[in-house]
């Protein structure tokens, strides 16, 4: 097993081992090893426990949360079928130790050779943690986790086994790790923060150096090994019952493992993703969370919705590639046309993609986006790799007058015709859609709220997996002068004005909904004929 590098977050908190630890932490300072960390503890120290990983989606899990964690398991000398199982019960012929409490379905479970059990629960799947007696809970992207499910079905479930586990001080505890919310839905477990012990941590801290200070002195003077072992035993035996009672939160920024990371990770992330993504996931910036918004219809239980293709997802038998695509998806209908709608910007170029069901709603299937030197051209190529298992391969394009005569960043075609004609060359059938001059501000408000709300022909619901960013943009969208808070999205990204109320993202939905509301073109010409549009 090869050494491995902990940064000082990773080292503090694994040294700490606090009963339960709440990390707002951003992407790449170490999360997954943290939380693996904690996962083997438990383990080694609670053989035959059942706990539990909580995830938003099955298919955030599979994609996103297990796999960071078996990675680690692996890196630790851990291998799959050897040590753990993933996915299926453990064949006598391991003569692993039984767990004590035996899962209904090991469908969704990694099993460990000394009987421990790690049951994944998402909470797309109602009722997965009904019935179960679980020893720690993990919940991982704890900003998309809903905290009323999350409370009335698994928290309950933390409970018995003390008089098997009751010394181990992680026993009944919780790990949950996150980057910073967007939302006030998703901002559940901040809270925690104000619940920390300062003097209780500060005495682990204590402990914790004198621990280490003896174990110096041990390695120097080896001929009073029973009296430093006595010291030591004392001094583990308070630090574990101080464990036993902590909790620790921590938030930390990317920055903090800079020295992993490397400056040009940050400089590229700044550069690459969207502002507000920036400022939460990376720089774990509380931001302020637009009330009474552009977008006051959208209602996160009624409008957001997950839908992954379980049985495919199943049969990668926990095995994901970097990877992924529509087949991934459940609510990406095979023998519909797509529909697609863009924004163009000197910096951001956004997409939405949706579809019109048989019950005549239309789902936002999925957002996606490209910076600076990536233009509108790399965006069509990124979007037919993610659908290029579509079987039906016709899209219905809808655009305003904005992209007829603009090509700033292409060539001499307009972003209209650029778009249409390299769709079709990587065999897309385009019926281009023509919608006119953009909305006004009111009037759309109007139109797209009534549309969230069920009240317009096509009631409009978004996939909070495959849409993230366009949620944010939606989220934050403000109000100035009675229409969308614009300010700022024409002028360049600088470190004082990194574009925070940027729009990019709800535009292009806004030309989508718009489209199929007022100009509904689900039956596709094959033989490619387009709307009129000026000066084709």
């Amino acid at each position: 097993m090869d050494k491995q590098y902990f940064n000082y977050i990773q080292s503090y908190v694994l040294a700490m081992m606090p009963k339960d630890f709440i990390g707002e932490m951003g992407r790449g300072t170490g999360k997954g090893a943290i939380e693996a960390g904690r996962m083997k503890y438990c383990m080694q120290h609670m053989p035959g426990s059942s706990l539990a990983m909580v995830a938003p989606s099955v298919k955030r899990c599979l994609t996103n949360i297990l796999p960071s964690a078996l990675i680690h398991f692996e890196n630790w000398g851990y291998k799959r079928d050897i040590h753990y199982t993933v996915g299926k019960k453990p064949w006598k012929g391991l003569h692993w130790k039984t767990p004590r409490f035996t899962p209904d379905s090991w469908d969704n479970t990694v099993a460990f050779y000394n009987g421990t059990v790690l049951n994944i629960i998402s909470q797309d799947r109602p009722g997965t943690s009904n019935s179960m007696s679980l020893d720690h809970i993990f919940v991982d992207e704890a900003k998309f986790v809903d905290w009323e499910q999350l409370n009335n079905e698994t928290f309950p479930a933390n409970r018995g086994n003390n008089s098997v586990f009751g010394d181990c001080p992680l026993h009944h505890g919780l790990t949950i790790t996150s980057d910073t919310p967007t939302t006030k839905r998703g901002s559940w477990f901040l809270s925690y923060a104000d619940k920390q012990d300062p003097e209780l941590i500060r005495a682990l801290e204590a402990i914790l150096a004198r621990i280490y200070k003896i174990e110096e002195k041990l390695i120097k003077h080896p001929e009073r090994y029973e009296y430093y072992q006595s010291r030591l035993t004392y001094y583990n035996n308070l630090l574990n019952k101080f464990r036993s009672d902590c909790l620790l939160y921590k938030r930390c920024s990317s920055i903090q493992n800079i020295a992993v990371l490397g400056i040009e990770y940050i400089k590229k992330m700044k550069r690459d993703l969207p502002p507000l993504t920036f400022d939460t996931a990376i720089m774990c910036k509380h931001i302020n969370i637009a009330a009474d918004g552009f977008y006051s219809g959208m209602v996160e239980s009624v409008n957001l919705y997950t839908a992954p293709n379980i049985s495919y997802l199943d049969g990668l038998n926990f095995k994901i590639g970097d990877k992924q695509d529509c087949r991934m998806d459940a609510d990406v209908v095979p023998d519909k046309p797509l529909i697609i709608a863009f924004d163009a910007n000197a910096n951001i170029n956004c997409l939405t993609v949706g579809q019109v069901g048989d019950d005549n709603k239309l789902r936002a299937v999925r957002s996606m986006y490209v910076k600076y030197e990536r233009k509108l051209l790399e965006l069509c190529d990124d979007f037919n790799a993610y659908f290029k298992y579509q079987r039906n391969k016709n899209i219905v394009f809808y655009f305003d007058s904005t992209f007829v005569g603009n090509n700033y960043g292409i060539n001499s075609f307009d972003f209209h015709k650029q778009i249409k004609n390299h769709l079709i060359g990587l065999g897309w059938f385009v019926d281009d859609v023509y919608i006119g001059a953009p909305m006004s501000h009111l009037e759309k408000q109007e139109l797209i709220n009534r549309m969230f709300r069920g009240r317009a022909k096509h009631q409009v619901l978004i996939n909070k997996d495959n849409c993230e960013d366009l949620i944010i943009s939606i989220e934050n969208a403000g109000v100035y002068n009675n229409g969308k808070d614009k300010r700022g999205e024409k002028l360049v990204e600088t470190d004082e004005d990194p574009l925070e109320s940027r729009t990019d993202f709800s535009d292009s939905f806004d030309t989508m909904c718009i489209g199929v509301e007022k100009f509904p073109r689900f039956q596709i010409d094959l033989g490619n004929v387009s709307n009129v549009y000026p000066n084709s």
